[in-house]
């Protein structure tokens, strides 16, 4: 992961496409998902900012890790 984000990170930058990019966040969490839900994925993706407006990332990461049952370690959360 460190390696895709050091990757796109300067990639982003030297395309000057993106101007207001000024870098990922420290952490990161990943989840797998089925090829059935790519369209899914594709709509979340270009609708994320509109959808954080309802839901903060961290709400939606609690909630995903929940749904997965996955144990939520409060040390990654401010």
């Amino acid at each position: 992961m460190r390696d895709i984000k050091t990757s796109t990170s300067l990639w982003l930058k030297q395309t000057g496409k993106f101007p207001e990019y000024a870098g990922w966040a420290e952490g990161y969490a990943a989840f797998t998902y089925a090829w059935k839900d790519k369209e899914m994925i594709i709509n979340y993706i270009k609708h994320q900012q509109e959808h954080h407006i309802t839901e903060t990332f961290e709400d939606e990461l609690r909630r995903l890790l929940k749904e997965q049952g996955i144990e939520i370690d409060e040390k990654y959360f401010p």
